[in-house]
């Protein structure tokens, strides 16, 4: 494995110091929660014992019955992030492809580089209002013997989402070419409004594997647990063969909170998503009153990805002015290897006062840049 650091990471918010970020719109989540006695709590009499390596297997129950599969198709992980790095790391050796959506979550690319395999990208193009090429797709699955396909809905950073006609289309690429498809819905609970509602990928086909967690839609990225779901049994054998080789277990305490939380996923989801939606429309709102700036508005997720169209810009100074004199934040291009003409605006972590403030500094950078 060949490591190596990412710009999302070196230029992430803790990184660059919360002292100079006043208004932080490069946050890709819901914003972050508190412990609330009222909702969640621990026994006194908890055992701080191992778990259950496949994970708490009530959580998993649960999990299962939402989506209606079984609970031996989910494996509890320590976040997406972890459950993105057993598939990769379970899957693909230095002698195999992977076709992977671009721009994307750094993981998503970096995991299989640092594997060194053979990375083939599927550019997700503005022009094309983010959607997949299918014709591109099954070019690069015909050009090279492909393991793995990885994609993303919603899309991160843009909130492109695949319908569930276009996941039944990837899933007949993939048993014409014998991959899997790995599909990282993250956000797939923050549906924006009329927003389609979409099939679980690992619904469809035991080829597919979906990823998620409680980091990004429900804002407790502390909490620290995600899950990988699928219906093959090998595949779900080897995958937790490579959680008992990386980590053995979930923390008992986080797990037990994880319950609660998606016991109680309604009441949460209904508190949330007004605030969600209130801020998307402000940020609508504010799209339409700066000509400089062009974007395809996400179905769901809590980021859209905008491209800056004002001739002669200095783009670096009008991220320097961004931060340094108006104290905002956001997700430049060169995350997601990307030109920084483009930038990620996270409007679903920062307060309405905070995004409003936020966006109105982002334009007024703009007007001097």
């Amino acid at each position: 494995m060949q490591y190596r650091r990412s710009a999302i990471e070196i230029e992430s918010p803790e990184q660059i110091g919360y002292d100079r970020i006043r208004y932080n719109l490069s946050e890709s989540s819901f914003s972050d929660q508190y412990l609330d006695l009222s909702k969640l709590s621990l026994p006194p009499q908890l055992s701080l014992s191992y778990t259950n390596h496949a994970g708490n297997p009530e959580l998993r129950q649960a999990i299962a019955d939402t989506y209606q599969l079984q609970p031996d198709h989910v494996l509890i992980s320590a976040g997406a992030a972890a459950a993105l790095f057993i598939v990769h790391t379970a899957l693909l050796s230095a002698n195999d492809a992977i076709v992977v959506v671009s721009p994307n979550y750094t993981t998503n690319i970096e995991t299989p580089r640092a594997i060194g395999c053979r990375v083939h990208t599927l550019r997700l193009d503005f022009q094309r209002q983010w959607s997949l090429d299918f014709d591109r797709l099954e070019t690069l699955l015909r050009r090279d013997r492909t393991k793995l396909i990885s994609l993303t809905t919603p899309h991160n950073p843009s909130g492109k989402m695949l319908s569930t006609a276009e996941l039944y289309a990837i899933s007949r690429l993939a048993d014409q070419y014998g991959c899997y498809v790995l599909v990282d819905e993250t956000y797939r609970d923050l549906r924006l409004p009329n927003a389609p509602d979409v099939a679980l990928a690992a619904t469809l086909s035991d080829r597919f594997i979906s990823v998620s967690s409680l980091s990004k839609a429900y804002g407790m990225p502390g909490l620290r647990i995600g899950w990988l779901l699928c219906q093959n049994t090998a595949l779900n054998e080897l995958f937790l063969a490579a959680k008992e080789h990386i980590f053995v277990c979930n923390s008992i305490i986080n797990e037990t909170l994880a319950l609660q939380v998606w016991q109680q996923r309604a009441l949460f989801l209904a508190q949330m998503m007004p605030q969600v939606n209130m801020r998307y429309a402000a940020l609508c709102q504010w799209l339409h009153s700066v000509p400089d700036i062009k974007v395809v508005l996400p179905d769901g997720g809590a980021v859209c990805f905008v491209h800056i169209e004002k001739q002669n810009i200095d783009i670096d100074d009008f991220y320097r002015q961004l931060l340094d004199i108006y104290q905002t934040y956001v997700g430049r291009g060169a995350w997601f290897e990307m030109p920084d003409t483009y930038f990620r605006i996270g409007f679903a972590y920062p307060s309405i006062t905070e995004l409003e403030i936020g966006l109105a500094n982002i334009k007024a950078a703009l007007e001097l840049a």
